[in-house]
């Protein structure tokens, strides 16, 4: 990762699956969504593979097993070990399992990944606050699980016990739009109890580490479409990233962000690993990328373009957020970008 604030997305004149060994793939808004494979998901993943380039499947959702996760996307077309995926459940099991002995029962509040997940580290999952619990476990459980989960959590984080949620996502993306993620669940217990969980996916390190320590990855690059878990866990861990547009960011999110949620790269979807990344330019007061030339005015981003070039949206959308990265330095940028991702359609 480039040193100090990064004011500008990078340059790479290699394709990103070249200058990387491991693609870190977030999976929900950037494979697919609500089930489906996201357009070019399927294709540019497999040439990135026959490339050389390790794929593993990073997420912050609990709900499935690895082994689910993995048979979901083989038949998607993306053929997959449960060795190749990652979840928030490994990483919220580990963190337990090095905070309680060996054998201990686990009050879980969630789904099958979770169970299974906390059975790897030799931990004993639990139904009930009076089953002797040694600590409390949430996580995504899928829509139907019901109002008397969040209140046995309730009862027994009341008791003193440890808290532990496997992700803080308010939200996900579904084939129908935008649903509450486990962050809306963790809301309702933390209400409750007045009580604050131990945290472990994306963003915080603990993912982070069962990521590394899963895939021995020497050179990654994290791929997500989430500014607040994928871009700035890879901020937290030290690597590289790239921001994918089929999820959840927009364009305003993105130029207004602060530096630990400021991509390396961005790209419209999963197309973007195979090709290498334009250069942003610095030339008098503006930011120039693909005939685009972005600059942050007294109170908006302003946006032309020089009929040189191939004027494409996304050229357009790098140089803005240099500009807007540029004039927000450590913070966020407060200019108004309507009028300019308006030229750009974003």
């Amino acid at each position: 990762m480039s040193q100090g604030v990064r004011t500008r997305p990078e340059g790479s004149g290699q394709a990103l699956s070249e200058a990387y060994d491991t693609a870190l793939l977030d999976l929900d808004g950037v494979v697919y969504a609500g089930g489906q494979a996201i357009a070019h998901a399927v294709d540019s993943l497999a040439v990135a593979r026959d490339g050389g380039m390790r794929l593993a499947y990073v997420t912050n959702n609990a709900l499935r097993t690895p082994d689910a996760v993995a048979g979901h996307l083989t038949e998607l077309g993306i053929p997959t070990g449960a060795e190749d995926v990652i979840t928030s459940a490994q990483a919220v099991a580990r963190l337990i399992s090095d905070q309680v002995p060996a054998g201990s029962r686990v009050l879980v509040i969630g789904g099958e990944g979770l169970r299974v997940a906390l059975c790897e580290r030799g931990l004993v999952p639990v139904e009930s606050a009076d089953d002797e619990p040694v600590a409390v476990v949430q996580g995504y459980g899928g829509p139907d699980l019901t109002w008397s989960r969040f209140a046995e959590a309730s009862y027994a984080v009341r008791r003193g016990l440890p808290w532990f949620a496997s992700n803080t996502d308010l939200t996900i993306p579904s084939g129908r739009g935008i649903a509450p993620g486990n962050g809306a669940a963790v809301e309702v217990v933390r209400i409750a109890t007045g009580a604050e969980p131990q945290v472990a996916g994306k963003p915080l390190p603990p993912m982070h580490r069962e990521t590394i320590l899963r895939t021995g990855a020497e050179r990654p690059l994290v791929v997500g479409d989430r500014l607040d878990t994928d871009i700035e866990g890879a901020f937290n861990g030290g690597v590289d990233s790239l921001l994918v547009l089929t999820g959840v960011t927009d364009g305003a999110q993105l130029l207004a962000a602060p530096p630990q949620h400021r991509p390396t790269y961005v790209d419209a979807d999963l197309r973007g690993l195979l090709t290498g990344q334009p250069e942003i330019t610095h030339e008098g007061d503006g930011f120039r990328c693909g005939g685009w030339t972005a600059t942050a005015g007294a109170d908006r981003l302003e946006l032309e373009h020089d009929g040189e070039g191939e004027g494409a949206p996304l050229d357009g959308l790098r140089a803005l957020c240099a500009a807007a990265w540029t004039a927000a330095g450590e913070g966020t940028c407060e200019l108004e970008g309507d009028k300019a991702l308006d030229r750009l359609g974003l």
